[in-house]
């Protein structure tokens, strides 16, 4: 999402088969066989309440301090701490909810909120994971026209430099929905801000692929990168079933061992507008709908070998 998800992409005779179930009840991290835990979150807490800050970093404002402005993609909101935009729901759940504060297409406020850790990292010969259980904004039709939520992380050198670095240092896109459209993207960034071994500022990317049910329950989006296989590979999943997958053989070397070979931080936000809705369906507009959150039910990290 940062610097630069800009893509007029379509699903190329790529179909996504979703596991038929999904789930409004707040669930806890699961075990998985194979798999350590290295870190998690449940959102469990008082409703109306602000996220642990000794686990999460709040963004503020429309950049990082240095760094390019509307977070390099030109979204219009604001970003706050503020509880109407990110808050504890009381049932087990994070709710990042973008508000509009002015008439017309008006000015937003949103949220989004980063890790603290940023050293999740597959180790050498092993494998790592990352996952979310998430509920996308429940809009749709002219009424969600701009609305970009997204679970993602970026490589740890882009924040003591306001990712300024981008996208050299790597992100994992592992869910981005843009106006209430049916679907999912998931992408990784490298290389070069354009053009370039990864295809910037569009990156290697699954392009849209279908998701139904995803706006009206409780899906799990997972990225693993694969260290113990020969080439390495990133591979994603929404509810177990393998979506897309970019082996190290896509890039040269150093191109992908500068990407990946580093730890991470992750990344929930809910942004309005920005050159990626625009480009599929349109942008914000008055008819847009204020105060849809994205849900988020757990998120974790797991580690396997190494």
């Amino acid at each position: 999402m940062v610097l630069a998800s800009w893509r007029i992409l379509t699903a190329a005779g790529l179909i996504l088969a979703m596991a038929s179930a999904c789930t409004t009840e707040p669930s806890k991290i699961p075990a998985r066989s194979g798999w350590t835990p290295v870190w998690s979150d449940d959102f469990d807490g008082a409703a109306g309440t602000k996220l642990s800050q000794e686990t999460w970093l709040y963004a503020l404002g429309k950049g990082y301090p240095g760094g390019a402005q509307n977070w390099g993609t030109g979204q219009i909101e604001t970003v706050t701490d503020r509880v109407e935009n990110v808050y504890l729901d009381g049932a087990g759940r994070l709710a990042i909810k973008p508000v509009r504060t002015g008439a017309g297409v008006g000015s937003w406020t949103s949220g989004r909120v980063e890790t603290r850790r940023t050293d999740f990292a597959a180790p050498a010969g092993g494998r790592l994971r990352i996952e979310a259980s998430i509920q996308q904004p429940g809009v749709s039709g002219a009424e969600a026209n701009g609305y970009w939520s997204a679970f993602w992380a970026l490589g740890a050198p882009a924040r003591p430099v306001g990712a300024t670095n981008w996208p050299g240092i790597g992100e994992w896109d592992v869910m981005e929905n843009v106006n209430g459209r049916e679907s999912v993207w998931h992408t990784l960034h490298c290389g070069v801000p354009v053009g370039g071994p990864c295809a910037e500022p569009g990156g290697l990317s699954s392009g849209e692929l279908p998701c139904p049910g995803c706006r009206t329950g409780f899906h799990t989006y997972a990225l693993e990168y694969d260290r113990s296989v020969a080439p390495e590979e990133l591979r994603w999943f929404v509810d177990g079933r393998r979506t897309f997958t970019v082996k190290a053989d896509r890039v040269d070397a150093k191109t992908w061992a500068d990407a990946n070979h580093h730890g991470y931080f992750l990344i929930l936000n809910v942004a309005i507008g920005g050159v990626f809705p625009a480009n599929v369906g349109g942008g914000p507009t008055p008819a847009t709908r204020s105060g849809v959150p994205m849900l988020v039910d757990r998120i974790a990290v797991f580690t396997s070998g190494g």
